[in-house]
């Protein structure tokens, strides 16, 4: 039997997640306290059970249940159950603003003070963040991403292999916060300023021909892929599953996704699994 048991902070994307895992043929069940998740297991592998697949939600909600989840997950390891912990985080000002947007409270605010209820929520999780599996930090991140990544992780477990998210943005709105590396392209001619290429985008053959026509934009392309390709290795080698890559321009119309699709198509040419985003678009 297979299990995953989902975490993390309130409002990041547990359920989203849930929901996913649920599409993938897990048996999911959402806020189970750590206690019956081990009850659980015992009766599924005990009985000879048709479930092969399981996920658990289990976080905050479950108040002073929540004390064995570290517990349970010893427990877990000493059955010899084959289990991941996934742990799903955003920033403080994302969460805020996705609690005020449902007219929820979060479930440690007090007197609905929802930023000391995320303070005091991530001082009790910080010992489960450390020791999971996996974390993904939904921040930037629209449900269709966090499905995608999802399915990437669980899909072939540990075969799965090293996957590069690719993104364009615009400095104007912000840096994506998930970025593991900033790449920034205001150093080429700007289309914007050319009137008839001003209303296209990087997805355009006429952007691409100019913003890749310059000295600097090849020299930029040759460096940074030999750069990045050398660092996969070690990034594989440290344990990590993926790599967060991020071209920003101005306003992320033009240049930033021009050399967001030219590194999406060098690296799926290379025979390595991508996703790629325009945010800004």
């Amino acid at each position: 039997m297979e299990a995953v048991i989902i975490t993390g902070l309130s409002g990041a994307g547990k359920s989203q997640a849930a929901n996913c895992l649920e599409d993938l043929g897990y048996y999911c069940i959402d806020n189970m306290p750590p206690a019956l998740i081990r009850n659980f297991i015992t009766l599924a592998m005990n009985e000879k059970s048709s479930i092969e697949k399981a996920a658990f939600v289990t976080d905050i909600r479950g108040g002073e249940f929540f004390d064995e989840i570290k517990p349970c997950l010893q427990d877990l390891r000493l059955m010899g159950l084959n289990f991941k912990v996934l742990f799903l985080e955003a920033s403080d000002e994302v969460l805020i603003r996705r609690f005020n947007e449902t007219r929820r409270q979060h479930p440690l605010a007090e007197g609905g003070e929802t930023l000391s209820g995320l303070r005091r929520e991530r001082e009790v999780l910080k010992e489960i963040r450390a020791i999971s599996d996996f974390v993904i930090d939904t921040s930037n991140m629209k449900s269709a991403r966090l499905r995608e990544e999802i399915k990437d992780i669980f899909t072939k477990g540990e075969d799965a292999g090293f996957i590069i998210n690719i993104s364009s943005f615009g400095f104007k709105h912000g840096i994506p916060l998930e970025a593991d590396m900033v790449f920034d392209m205001r150093f080429i001619p700007n289309p914007y300023y050319v009137p008839s290429l001003k209303k296209l985008t990087g997805n355009s053959k006429k952007i691409q021909d100019y913003v890749l026509k310059f000295t600097e934009t090849q020299n930029f392309i040759e460096n940074a892929d030999k750069m990045i390709t050398e660092m996969i290795p070690c990034y594989i080698r440290e344990g990590k599953y993926h790599l967060n890559l991020a071209f920003g321009c101005t306003g992320g119309q033009h240049r930033s996704v021009t050399m967001a699709n030219v590194f999406a198509k060098k690296f799926k040419e290379q025979g390595l699994r991508i996703t790629i985003e325009h945010r800004d678009l």
